[in-house]
């Protein structure tokens, strides 16, 4: 597939560590090492630093990839007359900058690592001596307070006479000359270096996305997973078990289904709905499930005779996930929104028929998430939340069968309890696309929409480990 004319889709601007950090897992699994990218930070580093005409330079590294990134740049200075690098000797290093620490022994740099504030008021000599110091202490993924021997490292480098260049974003409290960040700025009024990630790692979703999406803490009681109510059923019955099962599949603890078809399933909570569909003498009885839900999933298997309950449902919901027949005229909107049509249902809510070619389509779509976010499914799903685009081409077109596009809404439902609207259907398209495609390795097209729920957890909860 072709990416060119998708430059329009790329963000601009300050990018967060999250983000950044999804990117660069993308980046990983479409072929780029981090030690690649970190060589080739390291090296713009190195060039920024030859900019200033300097012969002794000071480079003061933490343990994770930030100091990384100012070791390679010590490789690429090692021709100066003195390389001075500083790094806490407490802790273990990330694998990259472990690597990057073992090679810069075999270079001609002096290497002076430090435990507590004693050890780095000896080395007093290199700060007052210094033309430049690069301070690759703490990077976009750091958090909590400063804590020596760093502390003292920041103390004593703003009481030197030497501009200090900060890699990617300044260790709090430093007082930084110039920032220097990669592929985008972190922080506002920093310089940006190209360090090669590919363009599809921003516009397109990957596994690096899974990194967004919050670890469960060990002291988590019963319902910190999030509750999702699924409202649907009547003509179609099956349709809203299978969202219900997305939604356990992908870390909802409670999912609860308002329907007035039954399918026994001992891990759901069935809500009866007396009746063949659903009508509004029912909503008194959904809107107090409303009430309790963190987020919920509506849409599947409804028929097209309850639109007034629907947008009942989404004036009374915080969070809610329309799918199918939910999608018609008036659209429903809650406070938060996502809406995932396949091509007919946009045609529905919209007017018009999506695009074919890829940009066209994501322009449209952007155009069309007015209301909320729109996960267009299709043979490359397309997301947009009015502002920004993104592509999914997880999947494959053993998905034709019934009830794959449930699965999915009833996946976002479970994300949105704990991720912004935007986040949670990327994720979810990707998460779902790729349960697809291992469930038609074993099934082909013989494979079964409830063949895909229990793949959901494997990618969901057990991603790749880091490069």
């Amino acid at each position: 597939m072709t990416t060119n004319g998708m430059r329009e889709f790329l963000e601009t601007g300050v990018i967060d560590a999250g983000r950044m950090r999804a990117v660069e897992g993308n980046a990983v699994a479409l072929g780029q090492p981090s030690l690649l990218m970190m060589e080739s930070a390291g090296r713009a580093v190195a060039d920024a630093v030859l900019a200033c005409g300097p012969s002794r330079v000071l480079i003061l590294c933490g343990r994770g990839n930030n100091g990384g990134d100012g070791m390679v740049a010590a490789r690429y200075l090692q021709h100066l007359d003195a390389i001075d690098v500083v790094y806490p000797d407490c802790g273990s290093m990330t694998p990259s900058t472990a690597a990057q620490a073992s090679l810069l022994r075999h270079c001609s740099v002096a290497l002076h690592p430090v435990r507590c504030a004693s050890d780095v008021e000896a080395l007093s000599v290199f700060f007052d001596g210094a033309d430049v110091i690069v301070d690759a202490m703490l990077g976009t993924g750091a958090s909590g307070a400063v804590r020596e021997p760093l502390t003292s490292l920041v103390a004593r480098a703003n009481v030197s006479g030497a501009p200090i260049v900060a890699v990617d974003t300044p260790t709090p409290g430093i007082r930084a000359s110039r920032i220097l960040s990669f592929h985008r700025p972190k922080v506002e009024g920093a310089d940006v270096a190209e360090i090669g990630i590919p363009l599809e790692a921003e516009i397109f979703t990957g596994p690096g996305d899974l990194t967004l999406v919050p670890s469960r803490r060990s002291e988590a009681h019963k319902g910190a997973g999030g509750e999702v109510l699924v409202v649907g059923g009547g003509p179609y019955q099956g349709a809203p078990y299978i969202a219900a099962m997305g939604a356990l599949r992908a870390g909802a603890d409670i999912v609860r289904v308002a329907s007035p078809a039954y399918v026994p399933m001992p891990d759901l909570i069935y809500e009866r709905l007396e009746g063949k569909a659903i009508t509004i003498d029912h909503l008194e009885t959904i809107l107090s499930l409303v009430d309790r839900a963190d987020v919920v999933v509506c849409g599947m298997g409804l028929g097209k005779e309850s639109h007034d309950v629907v947008l009942a449902v989404a004036e009374a919901a915080k969070k809610a996930v329309f799918d199918a027949d939910a999608l018609a005229l008036p659209l429903p909107a809650a406070k938060e929104t996502i809406y995932t049509p396949h091509a007919g249902e946009f045609a529905r809510m919209t007017g018009a028929e999506p695009p074919a070619e890829l940009a066209a389509r994501g322009r449209c779509v952007k155009a069309a998430a007015t209301a909320g976010t729109i996960l267009l499914k299709g043979p490359v799903d397309v997301i947009s939340d009015g502002s920004r685009v993104r592509f999914n081409r997880t999947g494959t077109p053993a998905m034709t069968a019934g009830g794959t596009g449930d699965l999915l809404a009833g996946v976002a439902g479970a994300l949105f309890c704990h991720l912004p609207a935007f986040e949670a259907a990327c994720i979810a398209a990707y998460v779902n696309g790729r349960a697809g495609m291992l469930a038609a390795e074993e099934r082909g097209n013989g494979m079964l929409a409830t063949d895909m729920p229990g793949y959901i957890p494997e990618i969901l909860f057990r991603p790749p480990a880091p490069d």
